[in-house]
């Protein structure tokens, strides 16, 4: 979509359209935090559940990454972005709201938990992907390193005070209860998308396609461009520990240091202040050291602070998790502003839905096997056990990064010069003003991409 020339010009936060995508993103994220800390408190403390089926309950919030992250990308592109966000986010307030509701009706159960838990994810996967695959038309490419950041700055505000209120909620009015904060989010994340006018016409079908070339052209873009794929390996690993700490910090926090609620959602909103200054610093942190460096430079620098989990302790010692969420977290943060900036401006507006899914597909893919992993290994052997697991993994998460040749870059390529394969894909972009690939990323908090 063609962009004016004073637009170029002007800051994202200064244009409406953005502004409320970004109160949207700040009402969701928020409603989300909570849920965060109370799901799995549903489980634990009022459904007794053991560490399996809390990891269970973790792996089906992201199979649907797995079960419908590749269609949902050739779907998006064939949709207008906009409409659909909206839609998902009223699907993911109906499916919290029955959470509360069941709780007051004395009927809720894990299965019930679970369904939950499938439903939001599956509307999750399509949220991301049109939402990554909308941001491009509302910002000219000079901005979306600056708009990603705004996004990664509200998700972060949101990451610290959101854990702090759902503990409190919990504390004060139990863990089902408390998850009404999450369903009204989504909801004002609706309403706030449902006012936002850029115009946006249907993508036209290219003739002849079909669901399956669609998916497959997505896939070759990816894996044709070698320096996707080592972003893709990179941030699966992450995501895949990741899980593992969803899955085991509650049972861990709970059961191992005793914490109450409320002081779980302190230690947990420790993690989102990590993130909240990864968002401020990432973009000149990024004009400072080059965005291909400060790819693997905020893995490498950050990720041994996992190591602070597992030899974390009761009562003063829990400070040593709330310190290594933190500077985990910023790493996280700095790193996916950088590669999904970069992401967005390397592919075509047509190509974007399915770029984005087919990297979530790889990314997220590895999130419910995390999950079922840390699960395990929490049940078999302690939460403290697998938590120094994840902790040893995210020592390993840089490798691929390293070993590549970003390692010897300062900037990312502004074209498709590291593509080993011939591409699939037109000579412009959707409105004939770009050409294909030419240049001009987060969640669940530890979640990359």
């Amino acid at each position: 979509m063609p962009v004016r020339p004073r637009a170029a010009n002007r800051g994202p936060l200064r244009m409406r359209d953005f502004r409320l995508l970004l109160a949207g993103a700040a009402a969701g994220q928020l409603g989300a935090q909570v849920t965060l800390v109370a799901l799995p408190l549903v489980a634990v403390l009022q459904l007794n559940a053991p560490a399996f089926q809390v990891g269970l309950l973790t792996a089906a919030e992201t199979a649907a990454f797995l079960l419908v992250g590749l269609p949902a990308g050739a779907w998006v592109d064939r949709m207008r972005k906009l409409p659909l966000l909206i839609r998902a986010d009223l699907v993911r307030a109906m499916a919290m709201a029955s959470v509360p509701l069941a709780a007051v009706a004395e009927v809720l159960t894990m299965a019930q938990l679970y369904v939950v838990a499938l439903v939001t994810g599956v509307a999750t996967v399509f949220f991301d992907v049109a939402h990554q695959s909308f941001l491009p038309q509302l910002l000219p490419k000079e901005q979306l390193v600056a708009g990603n950041g705004a996004l990664e700055t509200v998700r972060s505000s949101a990451q610290v005070a959101g854990p702090g209120i759902g503990g409190g909620l919990v504390q004060l009015l139990g863990a089902p209860l408390a998850i009404v904060a999450d369903a009204a989010g989504y909801a004002v994340s609706a309403l706030f998308l449902w006012r936002i006018k850029r115009p946006e016409s249907r993508p036209q079908r290219v003739p002849g396609s079909s669901l399956r070339t669609d998916v497959a052209e997505g896939l070759r873009f990816v894996f044709g461009h070698r320096l996707l794929r080592l972003i893709a390996a990179a941030t699966g690993l992450a995501n895949l520990f990741s899980a593992m700490l969803m899955a085991t910090q509650a049972v861990f926090l709970v059961r191992v240091l005793g914490l109450e609620p409320g002081a779980i959602g302190l230690v947990l909103s420790a993690a989102a202040v990590g993130g909240l200054a990864g968002a401020v610093c990432a973009g000149p942190l990024a004009a400072r050291l080059g965005q291909a460096r400060i790819i693997w430079l905020s893995t490498l620098v950050t990720g041994p602070f996992a190591l602070l989990w597992p030899l974390s302790g009761q009562g003063a010692g829990a400070a040593l998790f709330a310190v290594g969420s933190g500077v985990v977290f910023f790493g996280a943060v700095v790193y996916n502003v950088a590669q999904v900036s970069f992401r967005q401006v390397l592919c075509p507006p047509r190509l974007l839905g399915r770029m984005n899914a087919t990297l979530r597909f790889v990314m997220w893919g590895t999130l419910p096997l995390g999950a079922l992993a840390g699960g395990a290994l929490a049940d078999a052997f302690g939460a403290r056990v697998a938590l120094a697991w994840c902790a040893a993994g995210f020592l390993v998460v840089p490798l691929p990064l390293l070993l590549s040749p970003l390692r010897r870059m300062r900037e990312l390529p502004d074209t498709t010069g590291d593509t080993d394969t011939e591409l699939p894909v037109t000579a412009t972009g959707e409105d004939g003003d770009a050409p294909a690939c030419a240049a001009g990323e987060p969640a669940e908090p530890a979640s990359r991409g």
